[in-house]
């Protein structure tokens, strides 16, 4: 079923669509409808498109329909060319999954995180064009001309210009599939010429100087390390910047290191005879496991970029380039405060070592990077890999110490640091030699705890200086020190990685049903380009726990390792946002933001999409419906790209439900209310979600619904 919202004012631009036929390749014109202002018009070799843009301006691109010649004949604003005679550079490196064997019995292979296809034979194919047919579609100000036949290895498909009413846009796709079974890939694409008119290339360096070079037609090619994913290639005539979908592009890692995501000069990957620019990807990645993307057999997997055109200089198109993520920074949204979890930034071992070598402790650098990406709280995941989590007294506990000294130091007013393990103890199934998972916990202020328990030894004890200290040996001691603190647990890195088979392993087990059970945590791994969101591994999850009854929640995690300011960090962060008026003191405590997270009272995004509220029948996500009459779903959306769709995602307890509302007449930066009126009889739960076109997106926890009775 499919909802459309009421109760909408919207403004679109109307024009004409004149086409006239020629006699270059066959071009289908029966999927596009005139709206918003876009005008396709086919004139003799050329296929011209205009569409209007912010200030009044309108954005044009002319596709050359000859064979041979370079695809993008022009590409500018008004009546200025920008850039002329380019061809888009696809390269698609494509290797396997890891073999049957080595994955968890059962496990699909697109589900897979421990992989490195690079330590097995793979190879790099240049996407080529035989230009054999063209095709626009689109309707509502957006227009797709999609041409073909378009190979790379065993992939085939098309080359996809999508622009955007009231965008400074051309979003361009190398939209590709393959037959064969457990392919893994990652791109590289970009623009290239023979005879390049850009003058200039600009970008933004890691330490936020931009750089600028002059352009030298026998520069070989490079690789750029920089800031904010872009490259900006400046003419005489104005600017265009190239950058990827901010967070879909890149592919999960365990480590945020910048290996360099832009390239520029002759001879990228083997392109000798022309000269370019673009982004790329590494097949090592960084870290022990780089897994790549997925692409199952007859997926269409989505390879894109987008290209910002302005009349500017490169500063102008990166500071426009910036606006679509907030300047990488999560913006402030009056009544919330941000909250990030899952970081094993090994905070307390480099403290302990800094004291015992008497050295001052020095403010880390991700403190600023943090302040700097409008993050509030930070959740730490601790001795994952350092420290000694298993000694059963003095080191242990001392190394707690330590660990609640250094929040309470890199803490004020404005930033709050909280202590926490990923501590994937005890809990799990009763039966012995179960894979229980990972899990996280967080308490509401510092407490102490051993993960052994000897014979004889109390379950708590008092300790001057710590006050309570818990020995837990076992599930219940650990279910009991949750409960007894007021603490919260959840399953980190659900159903991949080392939490292959949970929670379903344990959702029948008391500690899971409890109240204490968050749920679980959400993060857009693994990768799949052929999907209009991300992270649905866990989406899909929310949706089974809350089917299986309970209530229980899905937070954002970013689970990687130690971080500086040179990382590319934003491409792989979310954020939740919590409802809080104010941000705690360390030393007061921080139960507030256990009972707003408890409660359901947030909603993750990855920053671009934004949920400013989310109501059915006026009850907010984690409160409770008696339903008696059909309840007005009500939804504020923000958002910086233009938004592809909404879905209302329910459940009765056994199936779940997807009503999607088609919002493909948003332009950028905008913000709308939706009204609905679904029909949600016999339904237990419902959420919202909302994705934008570079597959960013934000989800809201559920609302619950009961019948009302008589």
């Amino acid at each position: 079923m499919s909802l459309k919202p009421f109760g909408l004012a919207v403004l679109l631009w109307v024009g004409l669509t004149p086409i006239a036929r020629g006699e270059a390749v066959p071009i289908d014109l029966a999927g596009f409808r005139a709206e918003g202002g876009i005008r396709v018009v086919h004139s003799g070799d050329r296929l011209n498109v205009e569409w209007p843009v912010e200030g009044g301006e309108v954005a044009r691109l002319a596709i050359d329909l000859r064979p041979g010649a370079p695809l993008v004949a022009t590409m500018g604003v008004g009546t200025l060319d920008i850039l002329s005679g380019v061809d888009l550079a696809t390269f698609v490196t494509v290797g396997s999954r890891v073999g049957e064997r080595d994955r968890p019995p059962g496990m699909s292979p697109f589900n897979v995180f421990f992989d490195n296809p690079a330590r097995r034979p793979f190879e790099t194919f240049h996407a080529r064009l035989d230009l054999k047919r063209a095709r626009v579609t689109g309707r509502g100000g957006r227009a797709s001309i999609s041409v073909g036949e378009v190979s790379a290895g065993p992939f085939t498909g098309e080359f996809r210009f999508n622009v955007y009413a009231g965008a400074r846009l051309i979003h361009v796709e190398t939209v590709v599939s393959t037959k064969e079974a457990d392919r893994a890939f990652f791109y590289d694409t970009g623009l290239v010429s023979a005879a390049p008119d850009w003058r200039r290339l600009a970008w933004t360096d890691t330490e936020g100087v931009v750089r600028r070079e002059a352009f030298d037609i026998e520069a070989a090619d490079q690789t750029h390390k920089v800031r904010h994913r872009a490259i900006v290639a400046e003419s005489d005539a104005g600017s265009v910047a190239c950058f990827p979908p901010p967070h879909q592009y890149s592919f999960p890692r365990d480590v945020t290191e910048n290996l360099g995501f832009i390239w520029s000069g002759r001879g990228h990957r083997g392109l000798a005879d022309r000269q370019g620019f673009g982004i790329r990807q590494w097949e090592t990645g960084g870290g022990p496991y780089v897994p790549w993307i997925n692409a199952p057999p007859g997926t269409e997997q989505h390879l894109g970029v987008f290209y910002l055109l302005t009349r500017g200089k490169a500063e102008d198109a990166l500071r426009e380039t910036l606006r679509y993520t907030h300047n990488d920074r999560f913006p402030e949204i009056p009544g919330h405060k941000t909250f990030t979890s899952h970081w094993h930034m090994a905070v307390t071992v480099a403290a302990m070592k800094e004291r015992a070598q008497g050295v001052p402790r020095s403010t880390p650098d991700f403190v600023k990077m943090f302040r700097d990406m409008g993050v509030n709280i930070v959740h730490l995941a601790e001795f994952h890999g350092d420290g000694h989590p298993q000694d059963p007294g003095a080191v242990r506990l001392a190394e707690m110490e330590a660990m609640f000294a250094e929040c309470r130091r890199l803490s004020d007013d404005s930033l709050l640091f909280l202590p926490g393990e990923e501590a994937n103890v005890h809990l799990g199934p009763r039966e012995p030699g179960k894979n229980a998972g990972h899990w996280l916990y967080l308490f509401p202020k510092p407490v102490y705890w051993t993960m052994k328990r000897a014979k004889g030894e109390p379950f708590s004890e008092d300790r001057p200086g710590m006050g309570t200290v818990y020995h837990v040996g076992n599930r219940d001691d650990m279910a009991r020190l949750i409960d007894a603190e007021h603490g919260l647990a959840w399953t980190a890195h659900a159903r991949i990685k080392a939490s292959t088979w949970a929670p379903d392993i344990y959702r029948n087990e008391d500690f899971y049903k409890s109240n204490t059970w968050l749920g679980a945590a959400w993060k857009a791994m693994p990768a799949d380009l052929s999907r209009p969101k991300m992270g649905e591994r866990t989406l899909n999850l929310l949706d089974d726990m809350n089917n299986w009854g309970g209530k229980k929640q899905l937070l954002g995690e970013v689970d990687v390792f130690k971080i500086d300011h040179t990382h590319e960090l934003y491409g792989a962060m979310n954020i939740n946002y919590v409802q809080l008026d104010r941000i705690p003191r360390f030393d007061e405590g921080w139960g507030p933001v256990l009972d707003a997270i408890r409660g359901g009272r947030f909603f993750v995004t990855t920053g671009e999409v934004q949920i400013r509220d989310f109501r059915v029948g006026g009850k907010l996500s984690g409160q409770t419906l008696s339903v008696r009459e059909r309840p007005t779903v009500r939804i504020d959306l923000a958002w910086t790209f233009p938004l592809a769709f909404a879905e209302l995602i329910s459940g009765d307890g056994e199936r779940v439900y997807r009503d999607r509302i088609d919002l493909s007449d948003t332009p950028a930066f905008g913000r709308k209310s939706l009204a609905l009126s679904p029909d949600l009889t016999g339904r237990r739960w419902v959420r919202m979600e909302a994705w934008d076109v570079a597959g960013n997106g934000a989800f809201s926890q559920p609302v619950w619904m009961t019948e009302m009775k008589e």
